[in-house]
């Protein structure tokens, strides 16, 4: 009798357990590197005003996908948590992306390190960010029901340093727009997805 051929092995399914601020960055990157075993799932991108809750949404994510993946990896960064969600992955046994926040892993963990004082007046916008900017920034602190908040709660600000991912003459020109609006100089940096590419590109 003939032995059956095995046939090719079965891939890994791994599940990115995300923030709905990195969803479109992260397909991009998947399906640039054809990454076709990895499944994609996204919290919501509000909770980047409410920090205190990712620990457990994330938490509770990962014990729905208990047993469905082979691996979860999650694309986070601390993002303002405290070091609370570093202890949640810790007891579910799963890992994030490096850095504080989506802007030091797109700069480069090092490179944003590296310019620390430089930058501790800075605001920091991705494509996301605006994108969103009227509905995170200016509806999220209550800007269009109070614009007279906009000097108290940015006072301590001087720059406004647009990070971009993709190379968009209208994403620049907004963000420009959106410096204007907050009473800030601008900067920008294009950093594409920086360290977010190689962390995916190692699952």
């Amino acid at each position: 009798m003939l032995a059956q051929s095995a046939g090719p092995p079965i891939q890994p399914r791994i599940l990115i357990l995300a923030c709905g601020a990195l969803a479109r960055e992260i397909l991009a990157v998947l399906a640039a590197d054809q990454l076709d075993h990895i499944e994609l799932q996204c919290l919501p991108a509000s909770l980047h005003n409410r920090p205190h809750e990712i620990p457990g949404q994330v938490r509770s994510a990962l014990r729905q996908a208990r047993g469905r993946y082979e691996r979860v990896f999650v694309g986070y960064g601390d993002c303002g948590t405290g070091g609370q969600l570093d202890a949640v992955l810790a007891e579910e046994g799963a890992a994030r992306l490096p850095g504080p926040h989506c802007y030091a892993f797109y700069s480069g963990a090092e490179q944003f390190a590296a310019r620390g004082d430089q930058d501790m007046r800075t605001f920091y916008l991705t494509d996301f960010l605006v994108r969103q900017f009227d509905v995170l920034v200016i509806e999220g602190l209550g800007l269009d029901r109070h614009p007279e908040l906009r000097d108290a709660y940015f006072q301590n600000y001087r720059t406004v340093a647009y990070l971009s991912q993709i190379e968009d003459p209208i994403l620049l020109s907004d963000a420009r727009h959106a410096a204007d609006r907050l009473g800030l100089a601008f900067e920008h940096r294009h950093v594409g997805y920086g360290d977010l590419e190689a962390a995916l590109a190692g699952l």
